[in-house]
């Protein structure tokens, strides 16, 4: 893809980019390392990946799953992981992450995970205005959970919450996660939610908690906070267009190979996904994302070709393309005074990122 550099800023095809959906040091996270199936090896994390009925470690099973993330890779020409042994800490990995913006014309990067909101907020501060990112949690339901969000945001300068439903004690729909959405509301930041099936291989492939029809009680309590649900939705694309058709405050994003249509009953493709959900719910309702984590892979600048080309030959405005690659996620992580570095796409946004149509 062209990088150029406009009014001194980078651009990837002339957009400004903001990628809204990143992991740091995922395979040192308790919380991602428990999703991870086979990809980083298995490992006691202390952490409840919802199958430890299905005896999760056993040696051929932990085979199988590490067999099949192999496969995964090799179909996308990705590296393997590189082995924990080689982490020379993460002030490192954060100076990689730096290089690898400068390498692939990304302007920001949002990172929703970073072993712990202390530790991401040590992250961001490294990143000099490169970073953004948000606080974590892995249970809604658990004690002091609210007051830990609020402190990562008062406190720590994080701009939103990252969770994963298929981890929750409950469903969303329980009033007892209504402190979590009161900060959320207070400080209007963003909340994104994963819901379907979790991890790579080997992951969690359902519970009774991963339907994001269970948020829309939520999203219709406190319209002021932006609910983002990552992938698509996942395998619940049916449910989460019915949900964006009864919240306007729930959005998508693009995170991701999003490698589950291939498991659906029915053909479905990243294209048929961005047409369904751009003529349903237009441009302004779209987030960017790589979901990139490990290295030597580092950023995933195959996930932004492919969806950059699925976007251009549907023959959308540069002006929209500019909203779901960049301007959507400025606006959700209050970079008020953002504006794309290519006129042309500029006139896509007013001064606090809000979309002129």
């Amino acid at each position: 893809m062209r990088n150029d550099i406009i009014n001194g800023r980078p651009t990837v095809q002339g957009l400004s980019i903001i990628d809204f959906h990143l992991h740091f040091r995922m395979p040192h996270d308790r919380l991602t390392r428990s999703l991870a199936g086979g990809q980083f090896g298995s490992g006691d994390t202390g952490v409840r990946s919802g199958c430890e009925e299905f005896e999760a470690g056993q040696t051929a099973r932990s085979a199988a799953v590490a067999s099949t993330s192999e496969q995964w890779r090799k179909s996308w020409d990705f590296a393997d992981p590189e082995p924990i042994s080689a982490d020379a800490g993460w002030e490192e990995e954060a100076d990689r992450w730096t290089l690898e913006l400068d390498h692939h014309g990304i302007e920001h990067a949002a990172f929703v995970t970073a072993c712990g909101n202390d530790n991401m907020t040590a992250l961001v501060e490294r990143g000099a205005g490169r970073f953004l990112g948000m606080a974590a949690m892995a249970d809604p339901f658990a004690p002091g959970a609210a007051r830990d969000f609020e402190t990562a945001v008062t406190d720590g300068g994080l701009r939103g919450l990252k969770m994963f439903a298929p981890l929750a004690s409950f469903r969303l729909d329980d009033p007892a996660a209504d402190p979590v959405w009161e900060v959320a509301s207070r400080h209007k930041v963003p909340v994104l939610i994963h819901f379907g099936h979790c991890g790579s291989a080997g992951g969690i492939a359902q519970n009774a908690y991963s339907n994001p029809a269970t948020l829309e009680r939520a999203a219709k309590m406190y319209p002021e906070v932006t609910f983002v649900i990552p992938h698509f939705g996942i395998q619940h694309v049916q449910e989460v267009l019915f949900l964006m058709w009864a919240c306007p405050n729930v959005l998508v994003d693009t995170s991701g190979s999003n490698q589950w249509v291939r498991y659906m009953a029915q053909r479905l493709t990243l294209e048929d996904l961005f047409r369904r959900f751009y003529e349903t719910m237009g441009p302004d309702r779209i987030v960017f994302g790589s979901d990139s984590s490990w290295f030597p892979r580092g950023f995933a600048r195959r996930y932004l070709a492919d969806q950059l080309r699925i976007c251009w030959e549907m023959g959308m405005p540069t002006r929209e393309l500019q909203q779901i690659f960049g301007g959507n996620a400025a606006r959700l992580l209050k970079l008020d005074h953002w504006r794309p570095a290519a006129a042309g796409a500029a006139s896509a946004c007013s001064h606090d990122g809000r979309t002129k149509r």
